[in-house]
């Protein structure tokens, strides 16, 4: 069973322009998300896939793989379905890793593509981790509920659940950039009209709830930020200067993967 993982990025975000290339801990964001992606042992493939053709270069010149695709896409994971429709090959389980996760855990990754495989009445796997209600109001961050037996019932830019009782004490979640898909339910995803709340929201996954499909949530224990907008770099570079992970990497080698 081949397992692929597709890092989408592009440098015209309208949140934050040229983020790829935003440098966190001397490296850009982009080489801290491909490197991480690589030290998981369950993928058998890397690539970036990107219209930008300044990031394929800069990609390639740390020893990545690249895929060129369209400048319009709906969303990244139509991105995704795109770069995998160019391969020569069809993976079994593909997984979007946004390009924005420099703290990414290779253990994340590898829990996604075993997700993927054991739950195959899912139509897609993704990550969250615990957040403060603090946190919750960054109308950046996706936050997600689900049920008792973690499937997802609805993510929002809104701090969900609601506030208004704000006494009372909840575990609130936050979604990381990592969506896990069967070759079957990527192409599935792609056939959907786009939905009205995953248009307001902006937010891919949205797409497939709307349409009644379900979606599996695992929780990460580590302590992560994704870099949405400028001011999120500080706290990445303060996570990355006390990652055990990022200690331990040879920056200087290329990419094997």
């Amino acid at each position: 069973m081949k397992s692929i993982c597709i890092i989408p990025a592009r440098l015209n975000s309208y949140r934050f322009q040229r983020k790829p290339f935003a440098k966190i801990a001397g490296h850009t964001m982009i080489e801290h998300v491909y490197r991480r992606a690589a030290l998981c042992a369950d993928f058998d493939e890397i690539y970036l896939a990107t219209p930008d053709e300044e990031l394929r270069d800069h990609v390639e010149g740390f020893g990545g793989k690249v895929i060129m695709t369209e400048n319009d896409c709906r969303r990244a994971s139509d991105r995704v379905a795109i770069a995998v429709k160019s391969l020569d090959y069809q993976p079994e389980v593909i997984v979007n890793l946004q390009g924005d996760e420099a703290l990414i855990r290779p253990e994340t990754l590898s829990e996604v593509v075993k997700a993927v495989i054991a739950t195959p009445e899912a139509s897609c796997i993704n990550v969250v981790r615990k957040s403060t209600l603090e946190e919750s109001k960054d109308l950046n961050e996706c936050k997600v509920v689900f049920d008792a037996m973690h499937n997802a019932m609805y993510m929002s830019r809104e701090a969900i659940p609601s506030i208004w009782l704000g006494d009372k004490v909840f575990p609130y979640h936050i979604w990381i950039g990592s969506s896990g898909f069967s070759r079957e339910s990527l192409e599935d995803y792609t056939n959907l009209p786009s939905t009205p709340l995953e248009i307001i929201e902006s937010i891919d996954m949205l797409r497939f709830l709307e349409s009644g499909k379900k979606i599996k949530i695992i929780e990460t224990p580590y302590d992560t930020k994704s870099v949405d907008a400028p001011e999120d770099l500080d706290r990445a570079s303060e996570l990355m200067q006390n990652d055990g992970l990022f200690m331990r990497m040879d920056y200087s080698v290329k990419v094997r993967r």
